[in-house]
C-alpha cells in the first residue's frame, strides 16, 4: 500500500477513467444535433443522456460487485468491449429511441458504468495515508474525459458528423482501454489493511444499522447530483438559446470540468486532513452559492466564469463518498457498497439532467430550473451536516475505546 505499484496502477486507472469517461459527456456535446437529427423537443432530447444515466446506475452495482469477486480487471475488460460496440450501435441508429436504448443499455450500463466504480474501489485498497488524493485522482477520470473530449467532439460533429464521430469513439476506446487494463492484473492487498479502533464498530457505523447509513448516502449522492446536473447536462443547450453557440457550450464544459479535476485534487488533499464527511459538507454548500450566481448573471464573460467556479466547488463531492465509505463499512465490501453510493451519484445526473429539461419545456427558461436544484443541494447540505454531527459524536465515544 502507497507504494510505487500502486501509483502506477494509479496512473492506468486514471487513463482508462478519462478514455472510457467519454459515455458521460458525449451526448451532452451532441444533444443539440441530436434534437435536430430527429426532430425532437429538448426535454426528449435528453432522454437517451438520463437513459445513459440509469445505465450507469446500475452498471455501478454489477461492476463494483464483479470487481469484488473476480478483480478490476474482468469489468474493465467489459467495458471496454461494450463502449466499441455502443458507440458503433448509436451510430446506426434509425431513431431516438433506439438511440436512447443503446445509450442506456450498453454504453452506460456495460460500457463507462466499468470505468467508474470498480476503479474508485481497487484505488482505495491500494492507499492507506493518501487515500483521500488517491480515490480524488482516480475519481477525476470522468472529469478529465469531460475536459478532453467535449471540444473534440465538437470539432468532429461540426466536420464530418455525430454518426460518424460515435464510430470513431467505439474504435479508439477498443485499441487504447484493452491495453491499458493488463496494468491492472495484480489482486488487491486488502488482507493488509490495518484495523483502525476509531472507525469500529463497522457493525453499528454512527450508530446507525450499516444498510440505514448506506441508504442516507444514497440519498444525498441524488440530491447532490440533482444539483449538479443542471449546468453540467444543459450548458451547451443554454448557450445555443442565448445565441452564442454549441462552440462556447462545449468550451464552457470543459473549463467547468478541468476546475472540477483541481478541485478533485485539492479535496483529496483536503480528505486526508479533515475526512470525507466534512469535505461533503464543505463541498455541498460551496456548489449551492455557485449554482445560486446562474439566476442573475447570463452573459458571455459571465458564463464562463461561473463555469469555472461551478467546477472549482463541486469537484469533492462525489470522492467523499467513497472515502465515507471505506471508513465506515468493511473493505471486502468496497465495491458494492461504493458502487451503490456512486451509482446513486449517477442516477441524480440522470433525473436532474431530465428534470431541467422538463422543466425548460414548461417555462420556456432555466431559472426554475435552477431553483429546483438549489432546493435538491439544500437537502444534500442538511444530510451531510447531520452526518457530521453524528460522526463527531461516534467519535468521542471511539477515542476512549481506542485507547
Amino acid at each position: 500500500m502507497d507504494s510505487p505499484l500502486a501509483w502506477r496502477r494509479l496512473a492506468a486507472a486514471v487513463a482508462i477513467g478519462t478514455i472510457g469517461g467519454v459515455g458521460l459527456w458525449s451526448i451532452v456535446v451532441s444533444l443539440p444535433s441530436v434534437q435536430a437529427e430527429f426532430g425532437v423537443a429538448r426535454g426528449a432530447a435528453t432522454l437517451p443522456y438520463s437513459a445513459a444515466m440509469c445505465g450507469l446506475v446500475l452498471g455501478g452495482v454489477l461492476m463494483g460487485w464483479l470487481a469484488d469477486r473476480f478483480g478490476v480487471v474482468v469489468p474493465v475488460v467489459i467495458g471496454t468491449l461494450a463502449l466499441a460496440v455502443g458507440y458503433v450501435g448509436v451510430a446506426l441508429a434509425p431513431s431516438l429511441w433506439v438511440f436512447a436504448l443503446i445509450y442506456g443499455g450498453v454504453i452506460g450500463l456495460l460500457g463507462s458504468s466499468a470505468v467508474f466504480v470498480p476503479l474508485v474501489a481497487d484505488t482505495s485498497h491500494w492507499f492507506d495515508r493518501r487515500r483521500g488524493i488517491a480515490v480524488a485522482l482516480c475519481a477525476s477520470g470522468n472529469y478529465l474525459a469531460g475536459a478532453a473530449w467535449p471540444p473534440v467532439l465538437q470539432h468532429f460533429i461540426d466536420t464530418v458528423g455525430w454518426r460518424q464521430t460515435h464510430i470513431c469513439i467505439g474504435l479508439f476506446c477498443l485499441v487504447t482501454m484493452l491495453p491499458l487494463a493488463l496494468l491492472l492484473r495484480r489482486p488487491t492487498p486488502m488482507a493488509a489493511e490495518p484495523a483502525r479502533a476509531v472507525d469500529a464498530p463497522k457493525s453499528a457505523p454512527l450508530g446507525m444499522p450499516p444498510n440505514a447509513l448506506q441508504a442516507l448516502l444514497i440519498l444525498a449522492g441524488i440530491a447532490c447530483c440533482v444539483a449538479m446536473a443542471m449546468p453540467q447536462v444543459h450548458i451547451v443547450a443554454y448557450c445555443v438559446d442565448l445565441g452564442y453557440g454549441a462552440g462556447r457550450g462545449a468550451e464552457m464544459l470543459s473549463l467547468m470540468l478541468t476546475m472540477g479535476i483541481v478541485s478533485r485534487l485539492a479535496s483529496g488533499w483536503i480528505m486526508d486532513r479533515i475526512g470525507g464527511v466534512a469535505t461533503l459538507l464543505l463541498g455541498s454548500v460551496l456548489q449551492g452559492l455557485a449554482l445560486a450566481l446562474f439566476l442573475p448573471f447570463d452573459g458571455l464573460v459571465s458564463l464562463y466564469l461561473l463555469s469555472a467556479l461551478f467546477g472549482l466547488f463541486q469537484g469533492g463531492i462525489v470522492p467523499s463518498y467513497a472515502i465515507i465509505v471505506r471508513r465506515f463499512f468493511p473493505p471486502m465490501e468496497a465495491g458494492t457498497r461504493v458502487g451503490l453510493v456512486l451509482s446513486a451519484t449517477l442516477a441524480g445526473m440522470a433525473l436532474g439532467g431530465w428534470m431541467s429539461g422538463a422543466i425548460f419545456d414548461a417555462t420556456g427558461s432555466y431559472q426554475a430550473a435552477i431553483l429546483n436544484g438549489l432546493g435538491w443541494n439544500a437537502l444534500n447540505v442538511s444530510i451531510a451536516a447531520w452526518l457530521l454531527w453524528r460522526s463527531r459524536g461516534a467519535g468521542r465515544v471511539a477515542a476512549p475505546l481506542a485507547a
